[in-house]
């Protein structure tokens, strides 16, 4: 017993020396490209490009012998052996050939560019990544590498890359909320890198929760997730993201489309919807006019299954996302402060989610959490119902994690830490059994509080942006954020409110 202890115990130290040594070239070699001018974006894309067509080559051969649809004159032997002029101009041929085939491969290679110039380096970096057997590494060890590069790649705030990234405490502290089921179907209609489905992927896989047999495995690998994403090069990175992390298949069908979800009333309903809708307000496309002259034009989707035609992007992805669900199904979805307050279309979206869902809890989130700048957002949870004549939505809980809290991305990041008492007050075990920790004598500043349908339909527009707490900052000098803090939240603000003028200009434009 003790021998097969030390045994585990020296392969696991092994492992741990194995991943750090791959994390570390990865990374030293990403500080090289740095100095061309090749950004993390850049050299994220590269790593996927080669780690696919490395990991399709280990599985053409044996114990695999799989057939995953590279042809031979662009496989990864077909760079391999190349170098210098001549490994540039295979690794293009590679890229745009490679681009126009089916399925994951497709989609991976989608619009594909060679943005390393220097021959000579993408040499090495093709021999680093030959060097290891990335089949045979497992699911964390790749999943961490990929996962670090795109937190860096989120954080180098000249990519814009940030906008396609929520933060991993909240994601986390969602899906623990939700409790996702095995053989429960999982979307997200703007899936940026993927980041809802690891994260379901983690509390499913993790055996404290549930113990899988063969067949949850096979339906958690290729049935569980489907998704949406319209940039090409944040889908490719999220198919690769998925399936470093073991989920979908190497030659299998993509399950993240490339279609604008919002154009049409999807196809199959699912259990769960957990999502980010891209921040910005409207939907809008651009379009070169008769005088040669970029203009943009608001995109309004006119679904006979929507309850109102707006061009509010958000208002349109909530009305999307009831669609979405059976009528069993559940959603937990990150949203602006202006689809909780706005009137018209937004009211009567409002008013409508009350009836034909239960509407339970909202989290107020905090600024300073997001990389797009001075954004107030929300966590909306909804289960959709079965028609009746009366509204689903009875009592709204709301937990207020906004009013008397700063947090920055650098220097006071939110963590799951900050988030344990919401999921406490959630009570994701039985959601029914809850306790107000707001009291009006006893305790006036607890975040925790229900209010009544009524309460809410008394409201100015049925206005769902209800806080309670008083602004500590704003009466009591002591607890002011300390200077560096107050004056990265004045910037932040600065920046939300340059961006917000920016869009008035290319409006009037």
């Amino acid at each position: 017993m003790l021998i097969a202890e030390a045994v585990n115990k020296k392969r696991t130290s092994e492992k741990k020396m194995n991943t750090q040594s791959i994390i570390s070239k990865v990374w030293s070699f990403c500080t090289t490209l740095r100095d061309d001018g090749v950004g993390y974006g850049d050299y994220l894309t590269q790593i996927t490009y080669l780690i696919f067509l490395k990991m399709a080559d280990e599985y053409s051969k044996p114990p695999y012998n799989r057939d995953v649809g590279v042809p031979e004159e662009y496989n990864w032997k077909s760079i391999k052996s190349e170098s210098g002029a001549a490994l540039e101009v295979q690794y293009v041929s590679v890229l745009r050939e490679l681009g126009k085939q089916k399925g994951m491969l497709g989609q991976i290679f989608t619009k594909a560019q060679n943005q390393i110039q220097d021959p000579a380096k993408l040499k090495r970096l093709i021999d680093m990544i030959d060097g290891e057997k990335w089949v045979m590494l497992g699911a964390d060890v790749k999943g961490n590498i990929y996962e670090g590069l795109l937190e860096r790649n989120a954080e180098d705030t000249k990519s814009g890359a940030g906008q396609y990234f929520t933060p991993r405490a909240l994601i986390s502290t969602m899906v623990k909320c939700m409790k996702p089921q095995p053989k429960q179907t999982i979307a997200d209609p703007a899936c940026g890198t993927g980041g809802f489905f690891l994260s379901a992927y983690d509390y499913l896989t993790d055996k404290n929760n549930y113990k899988l047999d063969k067949e949850d495995k096979a339906f958690l690998k290729n049935e569980t997730f489907f998704g949406n994403e319209i940039v090409a090069n944040t889908r490719r990175l999220c198919l690769m993201n998925m399936f470093l992390h073991n989920i979908g298949e190497i030659d299998g069908e993509s399950l993240v489309s490339g279609d604008d979800a919002l154009i049409a009333q999807p196809s199959k309903t699912v259990d769960m919807v957990l999502a980010n809708p891209p921040f910005g307000k409207k939907s809008s496309m651009t379009f070169t006019n008769k005088e040669g002259e970029q203009e943009t034009d608001d995109l309004t989707y006119n679904r006979q299954d929507f309850w109102a035609t707006t061009s509010n992007k958000q208002v349109n992805f909530v009305q999307h996302i009831r669609s979405m669900l059976k009528t069993t199904g559940r959603a937990a979805v990150v949203l602006p402060d202006n689809v909780l307050f706005e009137g018209g279309a937004g009211e009567t979206v409002r008013k409508k989610l009350m009836e034909s869902t239960e509407l339970h809890t909202i989290l107020r989130l905090p600024t300073g959490i997001f990389y797009a700048n001075g954004v107030k957002a929300n966590v909306l949870f909804f289960d959709n119902k079965p028609a009746q004549k009366d509204a689903w939505t009875k009592d709204i809980w709301i937990y207020d994690y906004r009013t008397n809290v700063h947090h920055t991305l650098k220097k006071k990041p939110m963590t799951m830490d900050h988030l344990e008492d919401f999921v406490k007050c959630y009570n994701p075990d039985n959601r029914h059994d809850r306790t107000e920790t707001w009291n009006e004598d006893t305790n006036p500043d607890g975040r925790w509080r229900k209010y009544s349908r009524e309460d809410v339909l008394a409201r100015d527009k049925t206005s769902l942006d209800i806080f309670w707490l008083k602004d500590k900052s704003l009466t009591d000098l002591e607890n002011l954020p300390v200077p560096d803090e107050l004056a990265e939240e004045i910037i932040e603000n600065m920046e939300a409110g340059l961006d917000s003028f920016r869009q008035v200009l290319a409006a009037l434009k």
